[in-house]
């Protein structure tokens, strides 16, 4: 049975970390696949108007095609070159429970993120969303640094 890694990127260094700690793990595996995964920040929350309900779907779709070309695709791309079997996977959502989310789905054995991190954006991913994903995870997290 094919064991699967979920890695949540950021697009920034530390994702790069989290992804070759992924990486040697699945090569000492063996038979793994590493699920990579972005989280497009998004709050059903937040107050919207008319106009910005119309557009959200677009919105969506351009953010998850964006999140794609720029993270995900070259990542997995990268993965593969190295003989290791990736796919890529946008959410829209809580960080920590989409990628909780994303693991319960898959039949993940684990999530890898990583600690710190240089923009606004992965800021908060890799601070209160990490705690919060630790805190609230069902399978083992694996914190980078």
């Amino acid at each position: 049975m094919t064991t699967k890694l979920v890695v949540g990127l950021d697009g920034h260094a530390s994702g790069e970390r989290a992804l070759a700690h992924a990486s040697r793990l699945a090569e000492l595996i063996g038979d793994c696949e590493l699920v990579v995964t972005y989280i497009v920040e998004w709050s059903p929350f937040s107050f919207q108007t008319a106009e910005e309900n119309e557009t959200r779907h677009k919105r969506r779709e351009e953010e998850t095609e964006t999140a794609l070309e720029r993270v995900v695709n070259p990542a997995v791309a990268k993965l593969k070159a190295a003989g290791l079997k990736a796919r890529g996977v946008v959410r829209h959502g809580d960080v920590s429970d989409a990628l909780i989310a994303v693991s319960t789905k898959e039949g993940a054995e684990q999530i890898i993120v990583a600690r710190a991190s240089e923009g606004g954006f992965a800021k908060r991913f890799f601070g209160s969303s990490t705690s919060n994903l630790v805190m609230s995870s069902t399978v083992p997290v694996t914190v980078v640094s």
